[in-house]
C-alpha cells in the first residue's frame, strides 16, 4: 500500500516512528513533511499536499491512504478534507479507525500524536489499512451524496 504522511512539530517524531514501521511491513510511504522541528509551522501546507497525493494516487488508479498526525489530530483532518475527494476521519480508538474505513470509506486517517502512545497509534493505523469498505447500498449512496454536494453544492 501506498502511504502518504504529514504532520505538524506535535507528530513529527510519532511520523518517523510510523514511517519506519510501516516501511517494514512493506508500505511505500511518502513524508509531505515537515523536514525538521518547528514549533511555529503551519500544518495546513502538510496535510493538504499528502491529501492532494492521496487523491492523485486514485485518480491514477493507485491504492493508497493518507494519515495526518498533530496534537490533537483535529485541525490535520479539517486541512485534509479542504482537498476535494478526501474524506478523512479522526481516529481515536480501535472503532473509530475501522467504522472510519468500513463505513465511510476513508482514505485519509487523522490521529492525535499527543493523545497516544507510538504503539497504539501504530495499531490504529495498521487497523485502518486492514479493514475494507463494507460496499453496503446505504453507505455507498450517504459518500455518493457528499461527493455530490462536494462538486455541485447541491444537498440530496
Amino acid at each position: 500500500m501506498r502511504i502518504h504522511i504529514a504532520t505538524d512539530h506535535a507528530g513529527l517524531e510519532l511520523s518517523h516512528f510510523l514511517i519506519r514501521e510501516l516501511t517494514k511491513l512493506g508500505h511505500e510511504v511518502f513524508d509531505h513533511g515537515p523536514s525538521s522541528y518547528d514549533p511555529l509551522d503551519d500544518y495546513p501546507s502538510f496535510c493538504i499536499n499528502a491529501a492532494l497525493a492521496v487523491v492523485a494516487d486514485s485518480q491514477a488508479q493507485v491504492e493508497s491512504l493518507g494519515i495526518v498526525l498533530g496534537g490533537s489530530g483535529n485541525g490535520e483532518q479539517i486541512a485534509a478534507n479542504k482537498v476535494k475527494g478526501i474524506r478523512a476521519a479522526l481516529a481515536w480508538n480501535e472503532s473509530t479507525a475501522k467504522l472510519a474505513r468500513e463505513h465511510n470509506d476513508a482514505n485519509v486517517i487523522a490521529i492525535g500524536a499527543r493523545q497516544h502512545s507510538p504503539d497504539e497509534v501504530l495499531h490504529l493505523i495498521n487497523l485502518f489499512i486492514a479493514e475494507p469498505f463494507s460496499k453496503d447500498a446505504r453507505h455507498e449512496r450517504r459518500i455518493a451524496k457528499i461527493a455530490t454536494y462536494e462538486q455541485t453544492g447541491d444537498i440530496l
